[in-house]
């Protein structure tokens, strides 16, 4: 491929035009933003970025993204180089001008947290402006950013909600965090809080879910009160809802959460919010509170890998003073895998088993721990099921698997389909061969057999194997 002539700013938007094709909108909002080309000499490309985070992040996470994009077009680049670039001459801006810039921060330092006592207080007060002293943040101490464990699933979410507590009002705002139940929401928007405190004592801070909002808002209406609860309110540094799908359909109670957020956003002080979905994807919430929503920055946390919960548990059992064996966090781990809150509770339950009878938990009583558990959590598998996972999963066809072949790419696939239909499905050996293309059942027992022993062997295959099995019982 030869070197298709562009000037740095046609290169740079023909680029972007890749990347957004290849990572999430969310991601490519926050990182890209405010980005251009400042030279192409000698094979290095200099990519100009609003700041430090920036910058980490493109040279660290989307390098090969960015290059791979980049020799697309001209073969003759071997190599990105980032720099600081913000408010420079001639750099380009070619991404949405209605999303704020953020200022540079630097990622946690790991220090010892100090809790605080925390004053309990009517929620609003009746006699004059409320002041630091005088209202109850609702924060729980234990939600630190040191105690958060990151990962894949959440690693930008995180990043965004730590960027927040270091400039309020500034970074993200309005910050929308959305994702399944249990998944580490609470903990990121209570740490936010939990971190402005620990730095900026003076700050008012209000965590509060939809539902108490809700709640607080009919009784202030009832006690013709209204007016206190909204100066309350908007004497905040910071206000985090958690939950505000539950703001559906409560008009009233959307009408004066939109005043209230109007009022401190106009002002520049932070609003965080957290939902179980997107925010075009809340029914009957009303348009200009969808608009407001989308308007800062919206970022999603995912169901974590077998890596991340095996962490988690690591770092639970640790806190609690606990042993267990390594082949037993792992089990629990690869059956658990709904969210972190269920995990949890598994962990809890081999735990107060394993104290009361006085017993060492090993892989052996932890499954029969967990068995009900488990049981329970797992959905009913289809033959059809496991054909559409293992086609989606190794991007091959249902065709592909049942046809006559033997090329790789498609052999293993279908060896694959053979174990899991004989683990899953208790399905006899003739059946299987029947289901893959009317194959003799030797053929099944050859493919199971070999599966079964190259899994132990090769990590890669255990973990393909895990992969889909997640997939089969806990579908996304």
């Amino acid at each position: 491929m030869g070197r298709i002539a562009m000037t740095n700013e046609e290169l740079w938007k023909a680029v972007l035009g890749q990347i957004e094709l290849s990572i999430s909108k969310a991601n490519f909002i926050t990182w890209f933003k405010n980005t251009g080309i400042l030279s192409n000499q000698d094979g290095v490309v200099t990519i100009g970025v609003p700041n430090g985070f920036a910058k980490e992040w493109l040279e660290n996470k989307y390098n090969l993204y960015i290059l791979r994009a980049l020799k697309s077009f001209d073969e003759n680049i071997k190599d990105i180089h980032c720099v600081i670039a913000s408010g420079k001459p001639g750099l380009p801006l070619p991404m949405m001008d209605s999303i704020k810039n953020v200022d540079a921060v630097k990622p946690p330092e790991h220090t010892g947290f100090v809790r605080k006592k925390l004053i309990e207080k009517p929620f609003f007060t009746t006699t004059g402006p409320s002041t630091p002293e005088f209202h109850e943040t609702n924060l729980n101490s234990r939600y630190t950013f040191e105690n958060f464990i990151v990962a894949e699933n959440n690693e930008l979410a995180r990043a965004a909600c730590y960027a927040v507590s270091q400039n309020l009002g500034m970074a993200y705002n309005p910050l929308f965090i959305y994702g399944g139940v249990g998944l580490g929401k609470t903990h990121l928007l209570q740490s936010i809080g939990n971190e402005v405190m620990k730095n900026s004592p003076e700050k008012r801070i209000k965590y509060i879910n939809s539902e108490r909002f809700t709640t607080e808002l009919v009784d202030s209406i009832k006690n013709q009160k209204i007016d206190k609860f909204k100066e309350y309110y908007q004497q905040m540094d910071l206000l985090i809802i958690d939950d505000i799908q539950f703001l559906s359909g409560r008009e009233k109670t959307q009408n004066e959460f939109f005043h209230i957020f109007n009022a401190l956003y106009q002002i520049n002080k932070q609003i965080v919010i957290s939902s179980d979905r997107p925010p075009k994807a809340i029914p009957t919430l009303e348009e200009r509170l969808r608009s407001r929503f989308e308007g800062g920055m919206i970022t999603d946390i995912s169901r974590p890998n077998l890596e991340t919960r095996i962490a988690i548990l690591e770092a639970k059992i640790a806190e609690r003073g606990f042993i267990i064996d390594t082949p037993a966090i792992r089990f629990i781990a690869e059956n658990i895998t709904q969210n972190i809150r269920e995990l949890e509770g598994a962990l809890n339950r081999v735990i107060a088993f394993c104290e009361f009878h006085r017993v060492s938990p090993t892989l052996e009583n932890t499954g029969e721990i967990l068995s009900q558990l488990i049981e329970n959590n797992k959905k009913t598998i289809q033959t059809d099921d496991i054909f559409r996972v293992v086609s989606e999963f190794y991007n091959v066809t249902k065709e592909d698997l049942i046809k006559k072949g033997r090329k790789k790419e498609i052999s293993h696939p279908r060896q694959v389909m053979m174990f899991i239909l004989r683990t899953e499905l208790q399905a006899p050996f003739s059946t299987i061969g029947e289901l893959l293309g009317g194959r003799d059942h030797t053929t099944a027992l050859h493919a199971f057999e070999k599966i079964h022993k190259n899994k132990d062997v090769h990590p890669r295959l255990k973990e393909e194997l895990n992969t889909l099995k997640e997939r089969l019982y806990y579908p996304v």
